[in-house]
């Protein structure tokens, strides 16, 4: 899908009937939560993936580690602030499990880079960029944006991606915000999503594309076992995970710095 027909999808389709457009995207978003375990889904309140995650620059492959990644859903209002995501993440890297060498801590508003010598503040550029990751991740939208108020849901059409009959739909935010995503037609689990985000230095448009592969049945969970992320059509991360963990009961010291921990200068 080009950049362009993102940018109109919404638009034509409420033009050609909105009513309709609009049910039938609600219909798909049901059998999507549906395919994901349901309730269990919708009640997930943490989860830990561990394996292996992989960053790339120009194709080539610039780092590699192994790592857990955590993540705790918060009770999200209904109508949401801005600069807030409703949910905790940690992001642990070892070379024994046993031992963190280090990791990337993320609450609602700010994020710690975090080492043996103490916690450094992320730069706000890094805050911002994960936080408009996680506001557009489609599961995030399922689980934790659904009852936001100006959310629009549109059917789109129908398209065969890699060679997988899928269904379109589009999500669009009180702030215009569009996230297309692609749900298989038999299992009607999402395959791709497909977003636009403006670059902060050069003021480009960019794709931005994750494709989501290896669903399995985790507690009555459907989850992606692979991700991977691609800006303007090269790959720039992926995860395979080893193992899922849903609701093993993560507690607030895991999402949070401890009191004799030392704060140390920004990073820039």
């Amino acid at each position: 899908m080009t950049r362009r027909q993102l940018l109109i999808l919404a638009p034509v389709a409420r033009l050609r009937g909105q009513s309709e457009s609009m049910l039938r995207g609600r219909q798909i978003v049901d059998e999507v939560i549906a395919a994901l375990g349901g309730q269990k889904f919708m009640e997930m309140e943490d989860r830990v993936e561990a394996g292996r995650m992989y960053s790339f620059y120009r194709e080539q492959l610039r780092g590699l580690a192994k790592a857990s990644l955590y993540t705790r859903y918060l009770t999200a209002p209904a109508a949401p602030p801005g600069g807030k995501v409703y949910q905790r993440e940690r992001q642990s890297f070892y070379r024994d499990p046993k031992k963190e060498d280090y990791a990337i801590l993320f609450d609602e508003e700010k994020g710690w880079s975090i080492t043996f010598r103490g916690a450094a503040p992320l730069s706000a550029d890094t805050v911002s960029r994960y936080r408009d990751t996680t506001v557009r991740n489609v599961f995030y939208i399922l689980r934790q944006r659904m009852k936001e108020p100006g959310l629009i849901i549109e059917h789109t059409g129908s398209d065969v991606i890699d060679n997988t009959p899928v269904d379109r739909i589009v999500f669009t935010d009180s702030e215009n915000t569009a996230v297309a995503v692609e749900v298989h037609k038999s299992t009607r689990l999402p395959v791709r999503q497909v977003s636009y985000r403006r670059d902060p230095v050069t003021r480009e448009r960019r794709e931005e594309v994750t494709r989501f592969d290896k669903f399995r049945n985790v507690d009555g969970v459907m989850w992606p076992f692979n991700f991977q992320r691609e800006r303007d059509g090269e790959r720039i991360f992926q995860l395979f995970s080893e193992q899922v963990k849903i609701n093993s009961s993560l507690t607030d010291e895991l999402f949070t710095l401890s009191t004799d921990m030392k704060v140390l200068p920004p990073q820039k």
